[in-house]
């Protein structure tokens, strides 16, 4: 991991770059992350951000504002994001937690930064989201002076947003969401070097997976396989909650979960299972062969290679994503395949959310033209499929990138298939 950044010390674009990988974020024998200025930093830019949006403060729920905001890890409950837990964090003071009562007294006990703490139920029963909207945050806004502010809001149900509506009625409830983004947007030396750890967990991950690929394994198998190095080198989830392993067939077109299919002599096999750790995602895919690929698998395989090197390379400060899904797309026209990719985008923004904007070829209309900054990190991730193929005729590569003062910089370090590309 990255050491922590001596005070007065230039942010780098190139944090992470002495490729440390420890397990752990505290030592005595050498500086590392510095977690305080972690959350100082993000502190300053969300500061930055509702400044910028006109706000007063934002009242959050989304599991990545969340976390960036409070660095609470709560216990995660399949289907409840978003109604467990929040925090209001009002221009010129701290976060105050809204918290599951079973997370409640860890985190007071082992949470220093946060002052106010305030015990919530599951945001979905009628009487309880009432109960919250008129009883509990009305006064935590009156106390900070926010009785009639602009709040912002990421998320919220149609019951909780009309509560807070009628239980606080001159407060200006708008987006916050967007305010949010912007502030999670560039990443701060200390990121960079979470990423970095979160990269290398999720590159591990992707090797065992690889390394039990064989002819008679399941892709259940091989998913579980991958799921027992993630936990046991202290990865919080995968950055997928359905892990992604499809062969063969299966990729052509893409099936986007493991299922029980046993792997074939032949088949192609893609891997997208990826980690967070301390907060922040790594997200790699590999696509690898079980024994000696075809020629058409070797095609569309480098023509993927190609493409997302081609990507990459575009990806400079003063560039933009749609330059950089243009020069994906380019390149795959080159290889008379730029008509055969997958209808989704090609790359996206990450950190404490797995995917976040911007997004690079979105195809929608409305979707954003960003220009590209230092400190931002993108998942590149350009998918061809062609259907008819035995053994599979879909390839997806992804890499992490960052965007630095001299270009990009390729965080995820995973080799390539070097029978695919031979």
């Amino acid at each position: 991991m990255t050491p922590r950044l001596s005070p007065g010390a230039p942010p780098s674009g190139s944090a992470g770059a002495s490729g440390w990988s420890h397990g752990a974020h505290a030592a005595d024998y050498e500086a590392r992350v510095d977690m305080a200025r972690l959350r100082a930093g993000r502190w300053q830019r969300a500061e930055q951000a509702l400044a910028a949006a006109g706000l007063d403060a934002v009242l959050v729920w989304k599991d990545e504002n969340l976390r960036y905001l409070t660095s609470l890890r709560p216990q995660v409950i399949a289907g409840k994001s978003g109604v467990l837990n929040g925090a209001l964090f009002p221009r010129g003071g701290g976060p105050v937690l809204f918290i599951s009562g079973g997370d409640r007294d860890r985190a007071e006990a082992t949470m220093p930064w946060i002052a106010e703490f305030h015990t919530i139920p599951i945001l979905e029963e009628p009487g309880l989201v009432r109960h919250v909207a008129s009883e509990i945050i009305p006064d935590v806004l009156a106390r900070h002076g926010l009785g009639a502010g602009m709040v912002g809001l990421d998320l919220a149900s149609k019951l909780l947003m009309d509560a807070l509506t009628d239980s606080c009625p001159h407060v200006g409830w708008v987006d916050g969401d967007a305010a949010m983004q912007a502030a999670r947007r560039i990443k701060t030396p200390e990121e960079l070097a979470l990423i970095e750890e979160a990269t290398a967990i999720a590159e591990a991950v992707t090797a065992t997976a690889a390394a039990h690929v064989q002819a008679g394994v399941r892709e259940c198998d091989v998913a579980g396989e991958a799921l027992r190095t993630l936990y046991r080198l202290g990865g919080e989830c995968p950055h997928v909650t359905t892990p992604f392993v499809a062969s063969g067939e299966r990729m052509a077109p893409p099936t986007r979960l493991a299922t029980d299919k046993l792997i074939r002599e032949g088949d192609l096999v893609f891997i997208d299972i990826g980690a967070m750790w301390n907060g922040y995602f790594g997200d790699i895919g590999r696509t690898v062969v079980c024994g000696s690929p075809s020629h058409d698998q070797r095609r569309i395989y480098r023509a993927v290679w190609d493409a997302l090197a081609a990507g990459i390379a575009a990806m400079r400060p003063g560039a933009t994503n749609v330059d950089v899904a243009a020069a994906v797309r380019s390149r795959a026209e080159a290889h008379g395949l730029a008509q055969h990719f997958l209808r989704l985008f090609i790359g996206h923004g990450i950190g404490c959310g797995s995917n976040e904007p911007p997004y690079i070829g979105e195809a929608f209309p409305g979707a954003a033209s960003v220009t590209l900054e230092p400190g931002m990190v993108f998942a590149v991730e350009p998918l061809i499929w062609i259907p008819g193929i035995p053994g599979g005729g879909g390839v997806r590569l992804e890499d992490m990138v960052a965007v630095t003062d001299n270009g990009a910089r390729r965080i995820s370090r995973s080799a390539y298939c070097e029978a695919l590309l031979a």
